[in-house]
Order: C-alpha cells, then structure tokens, then sequence
C-alpha cells in the first residue's frame, strides 16, 4: 500500500535498497546530502550533485532532467550517517524558469527494486523558491523512516547547503550550477515519450531478486523517456514542441506484431515495433528505445558490481576487525567467501547484461536494414537508390553511440528536424585515446570532413530548394574539404574568406532573421521582401574564433540564439582551447550548441542515468563515392547539373 505523504508526515521503509524517482515539469537539479545524528553535513564530500555523482550508498544523476532515478542502499551508508536529504533545484540561466511557482509541482517517489512505491510526496504551495529539500530519510529506533519535507529557499542552492552546515556552501552551489552548465553542451536529448509512442519492451530473462546485487535502477523498468530540455530553454519561443507536424489526433495504427516465438523465449525483434504514424516514426522511437534500454542495462551491470565489491570490503572489514579471525586459517576462509560472494554477484549481473545485450544487438541487426536515408549510416544500401525526398523527415542520423560494456553494439544518434541548436565540431585535443593519437592538422581536416558530411546529409533529407549552406573559410584552409559542396554547385555562394566575406555573410543571415521575426511578431509573413530566402539556411563556420573580430562575433551569438526558431542554423569547426582567449563572451556559444568530435570520444550524457557515451561520427566506407553521388542527385534536382 503506498502512502501518500503530505508536509511533515512519515513513513517507516520496509527496506533498505531504494529508489527515489523524481518528475518535474521542468529540468530540475537532483541531488543528496547526507547529515550526521544532528542533521549537519560535515563536507562537500557528502553532498552528492552532477559534479560529483556519487557518494557511499547513494548515486544521483549527472545533469539537469525533467525525470530522474536515484539509487540508495542504506545499508552501504558511513555508520556516521542518520539522515539523507534529497535536494532539488532550477539550474540557473537565462530563459529558465527562475522559481518554482513557474513551473508543475514536482513528484517524488520511493520505491523498492520492484517499481513498488512505498511513498509519494507532491510538492505543492511553492512560489518563489528555486531549490527545496524534498524529502529525507532518517535513521529510528534500528530502523529508517522517510519524512517529506517539503522546505523551499528563495535564494536558492547556495541558501539550502549553509541550511545544513556545509561549509563554503556559496562556492559549492555554484560549482554545481557551472557542472550542469557544462552538461547542456554534452546532453543527448531523446524526445519525450507519448502515449502512442511507447516503447514495446520484450523480456530479457526472468527479473532479478532483491538480493542479487542488481542496482536501484531496474534495467527493464518501463518508464516514460525523460526530456532534459536543457539545451533548448535557452532559445528563443521557450520549450521544442515535438510533436510530429503531420501527425493526427486519433490513435495512431498499433505497431507490427512480433513473429510467435516457443514459451520462455525472448521475442523476435523487428523493425519498427514502437508506436507511430509512419514507418519513420516508429523506427525514430524504437531507437531511442534501443539507446533508453541499453543505457539502463549497462547502468543495472555497473550499480550491481559497485554493491558487489562494497559488499565484499563490508564483510572483509568485519573479518579484519576481529582479531581472532584476521590471521590464521578462519581469515583466509573469510576472505575466501567474501570473494567467491562478490564473484558471484557480478557474474550473474553479467549474464543479465549478456541477455538485454544479445536481445538489442538481434533488435539492432533488423532495425538497420529497414532504417531510411535519413536515418541510415553511408554504408547502407538504402542510399544506392536514393532519390531526392518530397518532404523534411522526422530526424537525422549524425552518428553512433556506443558504451565500453556494450560488446560494439552501437545506436544512431538521431537529432529532430528541423534542427533544434546549432552543432559544434570539436577540432582540437578532447583528451580521448582516438584525439590523442591523432595529429592537429589531421584533427582539423577530419573536423572539417565531418561538417561536409554532415551538411551534405541535410541537403540530401530536405527537398530540393528547401535547404542552403553558406560557409565562411576565413583563411581558406579548408578547401579540399569543401570540395565535394563547391563541385556539386549546391553551395549558396562561394566559402567567403577574409574579413570582408565574413561580416558579408554574418550580415545576409542575420538580416534574413531579423525580417522573420518581425514578419512573425506582425503576423504579416507575406510582407516579407521576394528575394528573401525564407528555406532553412546552415552556416558552415572554419577554424572559429580566426578571421573574427567583435562585430562579428556578436553577430555569430546572435544567430546562435536567435537563428534556430527561424530557420537559421550553426555548423561550427573550433578548437574550444583556441575560443577560450574570448573569455566567457563565448561560453553562451559554447553550451548552446550540441558538441561532437571527428574521433571517437566519450563525452555525450544520456538523460537517465548519465553515463559517458563513445560518440562516433558518421563516415563514408573508403573509397566509396556514396558522398559525391548523392551530391550529383541533389544537384541535378535544383537544376544545377554536376561539373
């Protein structure tokens, strides 16, 4: 029986594996302290936040989302310990919501391993309060209760920790905010689950007992898709709408049904088994059920080996401490046991991985045969018979994710269309083996590959004339690179160089912009000038911040902000090191874009659990002219011909 809890009330916990769930109707900041018998939080190495996401026995998530899962093991908690306070706060910024009367009243629940709610906590009667301590759990007579808290702070984080006793509360509450900042550039941001969009989950094996050191979060618990929307609050015209263009309000037609399979097997995948209007769309949501269900087993594997080798130090420390049993034969036993306890543990938690692994590698297998041009890798056959579409789809693929456990499953990286921020591509050294290894020159021209791949790719989903790209080359160090799009002639205008090409493009676009807004804003869209371009138009940037002075600057954060809902939109080659000599003038820039890497790099965070995805850009097979022949098809249906 769930208890509904109201401000103050409490409730005894049936045990001591938890997990908390948070909803909110806006990103919210999820995080945990935890106090001494007197409530007090002796450091920041208790506080655990997205800068630091774990403390012992407690995981939170590492970035700001509408829906997060906290894992709790109490019993894995410093004996120090009486009380866990859940925290929640606004990420600040501007175009967030800056208190939270503004936004839903967030929903807290506590639940056992099973899904089961034990107790439920709405966070009514907030106004101006932008960080609250929701609930805490707290030590009784041997055992834990919850209590709902429920206690809001108009001044925010910094207000909440010196609440509590943390010393240099102010400097920890904003090195916080600037950890989710950060977060926004590197987010992976799936769309929202709807009610005809559910996943079709299919059985991995049969569930894990509360003891098999499975973690708080349940790999195969269903639950809706969280949208972080954190990379798009800051953009003019408040939250994306998702919601497909063309799609109808009745219910849409149920998905194909799976071939029969012998009792107590898994069932046959198939492609396009989520729900939807079209075959695109129900293969764009069963991706990101693919990129949902592999984040949560790999998360299941990785929380139940951490509880496996704290428990294991838990048993051998109580060996250790008894001195009749720390040397001699009875030590070597104990130690012996706890080993073989914590080898256990963590091969049934494999064998489990091995089973969702086997089950989406068989789903993967017939997903990317059916998958679309738009969705599809350069490798696929799809684009031996591609033809120039009639309408915009519903995504874009821009590359492979993949998680070092995942034995090389790897899942599209889908973004909306039309796209929703501008992308930047990190030329310079990220820090991963692949960058590392790789030269800076070299780093530079596969940045650039990378970007005319990329815009190629747009130009080939859009129907004819429905998509244009500039490019500013400064410098003109990319023409090699640029190639492809100048002997195919679907380039807007040649690359501009030097100072005078780039304030000549920086000012058409940002002109273009400002007539559409105010058309919008009048509602007199067809007052605007007949030679005005109203497609969607990308920006190719070079070798940014070079070739740049202030104006122009200025004028790139703008279209960055403002160029999005108007169909202006930013493809970046940079090396951040070398943006940094703006200072922070550029860290709006920086966070407002998507960020992805010419080599593979483990920098993108899923919104569930956060972990560090493999980003792999998307690459034409060696030697193959897949690029150049669908440039030609894109040509000639402009009318250009192909020189």
């Amino acid at each position: 029986m769930t208890a509904e809890l109201v401000r103050g009330q409490n409730h005894t916990l049936p045990q001591t594996r938890l997990e908390i769930r948070v909803s909110a109707g806006s990103p919210v900041v999820a995080g945990a302290t935890l106090g001494d018998e007197r409530g007090t939080v002796r450091g920041a190495e208790w506080v655990a936040h997205p800068a630091s996401h774990r403390v012992p026995g407690l995981e939170v998530s590492r970035q700001a989302a509408a829906d997060h899962r906290l894992a709790v093991d109490l019993d894995a908690l410093p004996d120090e310990v009486h009380r866990v306070t859940v925290l929640l706060a606004l990420p600040m910024g501007a175009g967030r919501p800056g208190r939270f009367g503004a936004v839903a009243a967030p929903f807290v629940a506590v639940t056992g391993l099973d899904g089961a709610e034990i107790a439920t906590f709405t966070l009514t009667g907030l106004d101006t309060e932008s960080a609250v301590s929701a609930l805490e759990l707290y030590r009784r007579q041997g055992g834990w209760k919850v209590r709902a808290v429920g206690q809001g702070y108009a001044a925010g984080l910094a207000e909440m920790l010196a609440d509590q006793g943390v010393a240099g509360a102010a400097e920890l509450a904003a090195s916080i905010q600037e950890a989710v900042a950060s977060g926004l550039a590197r987010s992976v941001t799936p769309p929202p689950r709807s009610p005809d969009g559910e996943r079709v989950r299919h059985p991995a094996g049969p569930a894990a007992s509360p003891d098999d050191g499975r973690p708080a979060a349940p790999a195969q618990a269903p639950e809706p898709l969280a949208d972080p929307a954190s990379s798009h609050t800051d953009l003019p015209g408040g939250p994306i709408n998702y919601a497909h263009p063309r799609r109808q309000t009745s219910a849409p037609p149920p998905p194909p049904a799976a071939p029969p399979t012998a009792p107590g097997q898994p069932a046959q995948p198939v492609a396009g088994d989520a729900g939807g209007w079209s075959m695109d769309e129900r293969l764009y949501n069963q991706i990101w059920g693919m990129f949902e269900d592999l984040a949560r087993a790999v998360a299941a594997y990785r929380s139940a080996v951490d509880f496996a080798e704290s428990r294991m130090d838990q048993e051998l420390d109580r060996t250790l401490s008894d001195p009749r049993s720390r040397i001699g034969g009875a030590g070597d036993r104990a130690r012996e046991q706890a080993r073989a306890k914590r080898d256990e543990l963590t091969g049934r938690a494999r064998e489990a991985l091995d089973r969702d692994l086997a089950q989406l590698a068989a789903e993967s297998a017939v997903v990317e045969p059916a998958l679309p041009a738009a969705y599809a890798g350069w490798d696929n056959p799809v684009w031996h018979g591609y033809r120039v579409p009639m309408e915009i789809p519903m995504a874009m693929r821009i590359g492979d994710l993949r998680l070092p456990e995942g034995n090389g499953l790897r899942i599209p990286l889908l973004v909306r269309l039309p796209l929703e921020r501008g992308i930047w591509i990190d030329s310079g050294r990220t820090g991963s083996e692949a960058a590392a290894a790789t030269s800076g020159d070299q780093l530079r021209r596969l940045a650039m590959e990378t970007a005319v791949a990329l815009a190629a790719r747009l130009l080939a989903v859009h129907p004819s004339d429905e998509f244009s790209v500039h490019v500013i080359d400064p410098a003109g160090s990319a023409a090699a690179q640029l190639s492809p799009l100048v002997r195919a002639g679907v380039l807007a205008g040649p690359p501009a160089a030097g100072a005078e090409g780039v304030s000549s493009v920086l000012a058409h676009l940002t002109r273009r912009v400002d007539l559409v807004q105010m058309a919008l804003r009048a509602g007199a869209a067809d007052a605007l000038p007949p030679d005005l371009d109203t497609g969607e138009q990308l920006l190719i940037v070079n070798d940014f911040p070079h070739g740049f002075d202030d104006r122009a600057v200025t004028q790139l954060r703008y279209l960055a902000d403002e160029g999005p809902s108007v169909g202006v939109h930013l493809l970046m080659v940079a090396d951040r090191e070398d943006a940094r000599a703006y200072g922070p003038v550029l860290d709006p820039l920086w966070r407002s874009q998507l960020r992805i890497t010419p080599v593979a790099d483990d920098h993108l965070a899923d919104p569930w659990v956060g972990h560090a995805w493999t980003y792999e850009p998307l690459r034409a097979p060696e030697g193959s002219r897949v690029l150049d022949q669908v440039l030609a098809l894109v040509a000639a249906a402009r009318g250009a011909g192909y020189r």
